[in-house]
């Protein structure tokens, strides 16, 4: 855990990836992040597979947080959750806008709280168009976005990239939408700032950044990145297994060419033309295609970093842990102060030199941290006996 954003209180109101890994991005970096749960918990807590501290979904997206069980449906637990709002920097949900009005967490209802809030919403559709209203998981904005039908660009049929891949990228901009607010407050913004991250638009424009392509220039101009549509780039099968190879400037594809014994490609009058050896980049992957089984996965690897032509041998999840690189550096070691059955654990990512680093906290149970949390937002002792007493907050 990283101190940059000491001081700062971030109210999540998150359940299962979109929210959680935002959160925790966040908590990572140092702030305050109180996770609030209805009394059954994030549905990730006992999600398949589970073990100690619960689901693995909810062990990998809430660490470094405290936790805080609140009846959101009952007038007491909107009214504690209220309070806690007054206290923070940053509201963050990733409801449907109609359920959260519903339970005051709309941005007006929030800044009349707080009129120096960061509010920020993470929902399915942008607010300003006609889906606005749709209900959307991962895999409904994977088909909207255009992700899941880029295969058929391919010669295959629309699939779903698997991984829970809307979520996530929506977490990101979400982390880097409530951090400029925070900047900006902190440069003398006056007044709540209203964060709204769609899931839809987050991933048109995450795919879009280099198939809009020719469309960018003219209405009737043709969509998609030839290179990367092209149905010859895909890992290409050795006498073992299988290899990525990238060869991508001019003396990358020399260098690989010269190592199968194509050299009389390389003396073709449109080689040397990029335009023209893209608009041929199909030729180019065949030539890959066809030469790779000649020799084992090690032996290319080892052939091409000679002559430092990207390449990588195609590793399965299960790979991951016990890649070398990822070994040595310690990517799945387990903090201090983690339950002993959990025996890896993800990192945050990102380093920062210079900035001392804390241990990471584990996931904590349901709703630990619930009478702390309420005493802090000036509730008294005997407010929280009631509170609890009422059925409204657990812990």
């Amino acid at each position: 855990m990283l101190p940059l954003l000491e001081g700062i209180r971030v109210v999540e109101v998150g359940a299962v990836v979109l929210g959680p890994y935002a959160g925790q991005i966040l908590a990572d970096l140092g702030a305050e992040v109180i996770k609030v749960e209805p009394l059954e918990g994030d549905i990730a807590r006992n999600a398949y597979p589970s073990g100690t501290g619960g689901g693995a979904l909810f062990v990998n997206n809430n660490r470094n947080k405290r936790m805080l069980a609140l009846d959101l449906k009952a007038p007491e637990g909107r009214a504690a959750l209220a309070r806690l709002i007054g206290t923070a920097d940053v509201l963050f949900h990733n409801m449907r806008v109609d359920a959260a009005e519903r339970l005051g967490l709309g941005f007006e209802a929030v800044a009349a709280i707080n009129p120096r809030i960061v509010h920020c919403a993470a929902i399915g559709f942008g607010q300003r168009g006609p889906y606005r209203d749709r209900p959307a998981f991962d895999d409904i904005i994977q088909a909207a976005s255009g992700i899941a039908g880029l295969a058929t660009a391919t010669g295959g049929g629309p699939r779903f990239v698997p991984t829970i891949l809307a979520d996530k990228v929506a977490a990101l901009h979400a982390v880097y939408g409530i951090l400029a607010a925070l900047v900006a407050r902190a440069n003398g913004r006056e007044g709540a700032i209203q964060v709204e991250v769609p899931m839809f638009e987050a991933l048109a424009a995450f795919l879009l950044n280099e198939h809009l392509a020719g469309a960018t220039f003219a209405t009737d101009g043709a969509v998609g990145y030839p290179r990367l549509l092209s149905p010859d780039r895909r890992p290409f099968r050795t006498a073992d297994g299988w290899i990525a190879v990238l060869p991508y400037t001019d003396r990358q594809w020399r260098a690989f060419l010269a190592e199968i014994g194509r050299e009389d490609v390389i003396t073709q009058d449109w080689f040397a033309d990029p335009r023209q050896r893209q608009a041929r980049i199909g030729e180019l992957y065949a030539l890959v295609a066809a030469a790779l089984p000649a020799r084992a996965t090690a032996d290319w690897i080892a052939a091409l970093e000679v002559r430092d032509v990207p390449c990588s041998k195609v590793s399965g999840i299960g790979d991951l842990l016990t890649d070398p690189h990822l070994t040595e550096i310690g990517f799945f070691d387990v903090p201090a102060g983690y339950p002993d059955g959990i025996v890896r654990a993800l990192p945050q990512p990102v380093r920062y030199d210079g900035v001392e680093t804390t241990s990471d906290t584990a996931p904590r149970e349901l709703g630990a941290d619930s009478r702390m949390v309420l005493a802090e937002c000036g509730f008294s002792a005997e407010e929280i006996d009631a509170l609890f007493a009422s059925g409204a907050v657990s812990g």
